[in-house]
């Protein structure tokens, strides 16, 4: 009983393909190219592509857990590719899917929710990995830079999603289940600024920047214009998604969901000199 991973090497999905391989299920890893993809031992890599359904044939077969994105390609265009997934999917008899939400509707997403196959979409809020953007900063200047230093999140590890993926794609009981996934505490810029240095052993500032500091910062970076609008939504306006614990992972898993102080603890050494 294999179970496929797509988007394998990114922040989720070597979640996923860690939390399988631990459970002792069969773990196969889908890569634009297995040569960089860096899989411990046990982890079945595949070359494929979900922007050339073509690619996914051989990669399905024996499948019975398939866990799918929502994009592709650069720059993480939407998937057009969704419908013939879905159908490729059903025709190598796999038995279960789970979907990472990408933000809003996708044509992948759309077709797994109408398919046959039982379903369960990861709707997780923000990862607490984003806070790596922060370590050049914090390595050379001792500070984080951001706006709207007031929001809230109830920001997630991602190996909780990981976690939660692994049980939906291997037990039943999660089919046409939206899973919002969250860590366990609300937190402000300042808790996770005073949590980093805390870990890493030196203090950090925490410098709040105007909207247009910010997107001066982010267009220097290299951001879209799409993305900045997005970021100067997510964090100036934080949904109560964003911001509302929810018990999802320990309901799943049976286990708490892992905090940021476990988060940082794991990561200081990106955040020291």
């Amino acid at each position: 009983m294999t179970n496929l991973v797509t988007g394998a090497t990114g922040t989720v999905g070597r979640q996923v393909v860690a939390e399988l391989l631990r459970r002792g299920h069969s773990v196969r890893a889908l890569t634009r190219d297995p040569g960089k993809a860096d899989f411990p031992a046990g982890v079945e890599v595949v070359r494929g592509d979900l922007t050339d359904p073509g690619t996914l044939t051989a990669a399905l077969q024996g499948v019975t857990g398939l866990h799918l994105i929502t994009f592709g390609g650069p720059y993480f265009a939407p998937l057009e590719t969704g419908p013939r997934v879905l159908e490729l999917a059903r025709e190598a008899g796999v038995r279960r899917i789970t979907v990472l939400h990408g933000g809003g509707p996708s044509l992948l997403e759309d077709a797994v929710r109408a398919g046959e196959i039982p379903w369960t979409v990861l709707m997780p809020v923000e990862f607490m990995g984003n806070a790596l953007a922060w370590a050049d900063g914090v390595r050379t200047a001792d500070e984080v830079r951001e706006p709207f230093t007031d929001r809230l999140s109830a920001m997630v590890h991602e190996a909780d999603i990981g976690a939660v993926a692994a049980v939906a794609l291997t037990e039943d009981g999660h089919g046409g289940q939206e899973y919002v996934i969250t860590g366990p505490d609300v937190l402000t810029l300042r808790d996770k600024t005073e949590t980093l240095a805390a870990a890493r052993g030196r203090a950090i500032r925490l410098v709040e920047l105007t909207e247009e500091e910010a997107v001066g910062q982010w267009r220097a970076s290299g951001l879209t214009d799409d993305v900045i609008g997005f970021l100067l939504e997510a964090y100036g306006n934080t949904p109560p998604v964003g911001r509302t614990v929810v018990p999802t992972v320990e309901k799943v898993t049976g286990r708490p969901a892992r905090t940021f102080t476990e988060w940082a603890a794991e990561h200081a050494d990106a955040f020291r000199a």
